[in-house]
């Protein structure tokens, strides 16, 4: 999607981005929420009585605030929680931890890698290494200290990150059959996974493919924000073990986004996603909002 088409398609979005700025300046949540949804979606956001699923994923930033949830979106600290729920060999084998990205031991680290920060979000903090003589290493430090910065509570309230301790760790590089690592995000409620999307040509365009699928791998008809991929990803092996991990690690959450990756047919676990976009991106259709909204029951 261009700029230009962004631009015109989305024409406050860029005072959602200066008010991201402004953050550390509003102390109350809820008026940056509601200022920060109107620039996003282009109406009002509804907290008294909220219907959307966007207007409820706000409700649970500003209500549902179990402070275990802290744990669980530090991509390092959650391992373990993971482990203990699914087994260790579902989850991705750190390589090590900096709290500086000076600190960080080249030689000890093997020709292929992924640094990821403790409290990024999106692709921010993530940086990919296939080959690690060619590696612009100066590039790599100056990129993953700016994201050490990086803090979600500030850009959209997304509370949980606020107290996540920044850190640099690296991961085994994984990829799968595609010759990249397809995301497979499963939407969960009260435990039950009820669609998922798959994020495809990551790290070959610019803007990834993002397709929606229900329960049972059959595609829905809506998009958000990025293109939908015309050659539909075939559904995965391990499909249904995906699943079960997925409901397995979300019992007990009113909703989580689960992200999974699947290789050969075995699944690892990803990271807990709490808020999808931010709770403000359109669905389109319209639609789509108020029927994915109907499986989010909020608690009392």
């Amino acid at each position: 999607m261009s700029k230009l088409y962004k631009l015109l398609k989305y024409p406050l979005k860029p005072f959602a981005k200066i008010l991201e700025r402004l953050s550390p300046y509003v102390r109350n949540d809820e008026t940056y929420l509601r200022w920060y949804y109107f620039f996003c979606m282009k109406k009002r956001l509804n907290l008294t009585s909220p219907t959307t699923y966007n207007e409820k994923i706000n409700w649970l930033k500003l209500y549902n605030r179990n402070p275990f949830y802290t744990t669980l979106v530090d991509k390092l600290k959650v391992k373990d929680v993971v482990a203990q729920k699914i087994g260790d060999e579902h989850v991705i084998k750190t390589l090590g931890v900096w709290k500086h990205a000076e600190d960080i031991d080249w030689d000890k680290l093997p020709d292929r890698f992924v640094l990821k920060t403790t409290q990024g979000g999106g692709n921010v903090g993530i940086m990919i290494c296939r080959d690690k003589s060619s590696f612009d290493k100066a590039k790599a430090v100056s990129n993953m200290n700016a994201a050490l910065k990086q803090n979600l509570y500030y850009s959209s309230r997304e509370w949980p990150y606020k107290d996540v301790e920044p850190m640099i760790f690296a991961e085994e590089y994984m990829e799968d059959e595609h010759g990249e690592l397809r995301d497979y995000k499963f939407f969960c409620f009260n435990g039950k996974c009820k669609m998922l999307f798959v994020a495809t040509e990551r790290q070959t365009r610019e803007e990834p493919f993002f397709n929606f699928f229900d329960e049972n791998y059959n595609p829905l008809p809506f998009k958000q924000e990025h293109p939908v991929n015309p050659v539909i990803p075939e559904k995965p092996e391990g499909f249904d073990e995906m699943k079960r991990i997925a409901e397995e690690l979300s019992k007990g959450l009113p909703h989580v986004r689960m992200d999974l990756y699947v290789i050969n047919g075995k699944v690892y676990f990803g990271e807990y996603t709490f808020y999808h976009f931010g709770g403000a991106m359109p669905f389109e259709p319209a639609e789509w909002d108020y029927k994915i909204g109907e499986w989010l029951q909020l608690p009392s």
